[in-house]
């Protein structure tokens, strides 16, 4: 079962100071993606290739994400940051969802949950929500 959120361990290192997604960082955060039989959730720690995806066109691990930045909204109080959209091409897999994880550390960051099974013939692209602070892919509140 894959069931979309933040996961603790990133809510645990940003306390600690373990994670940076400003511009610039030192860290990059990948995309993998995993098929329906993945176990994925908040408590998912750490970049696993249990049901990963085989396919042609991805390979393990996913690929590395762009940021789109980091801001702070003074009215809504939240901070935020989000990435460019993924892009695999060519491409054809079968995949239910995806974690994006700190590939420097392996550490956990977010779980994506398609809604269903999503198959590529050609391309597969995620696209991330609009990077502001009510629609961005990672808020703090």
């Amino acid at each position: 079962m894959i069931v979309q959120g933040q996961t603790t361990i990133f809510h645990y290192n940003i306390l600690n100071g373990l994670e940076n997604l400003a511009v610039g960082s030192p860290y990059t955060y990948n995309l993998a993606l995993y098929t329906a039989d993945a176990s994925l959730s908040s408590s998912t720690l750490a970049y696993t290739t249990d049901n990963e995806v085989v396919g042609s066109g991805y390979s393990a691990g996913g690929i590395a994400l762009s940021l789109a930045g980091t801001s702070y909204d003074t009215i809504s109080n939240v901070a935020y940051a989000s990435f460019a959209d993924a892009l695999w091409s060519p491409a054809s897999f079968t995949c239910r969802g995806g974690l994006i994880y700190n590939s420097n550390t392996g550490a956990s960051v977010c779980v994506l949950d398609f809604g269903s099974d999503k198959t590529a013939t050609s391309f597969f692209r995620v696209t991330f929500p609009a990077n502001n602070a009510y629609n961005a892919i990672i808020r703090l509140v």
